[in-house]
């Protein structure tokens, strides 16, 4: 799909905040309501937007730990790392989980409550998922910045 500015706009608008009314985003980008939600469909129908969501604050919910943890498996087969990815993907507190080049296989951030809990997800939940064979954790100090709005292009 071939995005105009105008599909841009509605982009930014909606990556703000994605419970913007159709009436109002429409507004937003000087667009009668009709075809603003015709290009909402399109946009959504190419999967340039995935999902909607509503971005939860951490430490409201008591997951005040933000742990990046480095992943080595053992083998690097397509079926060893096909088997990791299956079962990282069972676990909650996994935010997110990358294949990686350098030093580690994998890099994943987990949200959790405390060091307890880290403790417990290490040893009851990542240390018994087959072919590991080194974990490295990095916890942070200070989230510097965080965003979900994705870099747009400049409108054409």
């Amino acid at each position: 799909m071939k995005l105009d500015a105008l599909d841009l706009r509605i982009l930014a608008e909606l990556q703000a905040d994605g419970s913007l009314s159709n009436v109002e985003l429409a507004r937003r980008v000087h667009l009668s309501p009709s075809p603003c939600l015709a290009r909402v469909k399109a946009l959504e129908a190419a999967g340039v937007i995935q999902r909607y969501v509503a971005l939860a604050n951490p430490a409201a919910l008591g997951l005040g730990l933000n742990v990046f943890i480095s992943i080595s498996l053992k083998s690097q087969s397509k079926e060893a790392l096909a088997a990791f990815e299956q079962r990282i993907a069972e676990h909650d507190p996994v935010m997110e989980c990358y294949l990686m080049t350098g030093d580690s296989d994998y890099l994943i951030r987990v949200a959790l409550p405390d060091i307890a809990a880290l403790e417990r997800f290490i040893l009851e939940q990542l240390t018994p998922i087959p072919g590991i064979e080194k974990i490295r954790t990095s916890f942070t100090l200070k989230q510097v910045r965080y965003k979900t709005a994705l870099p747009l292009p400049a409108a054409r």
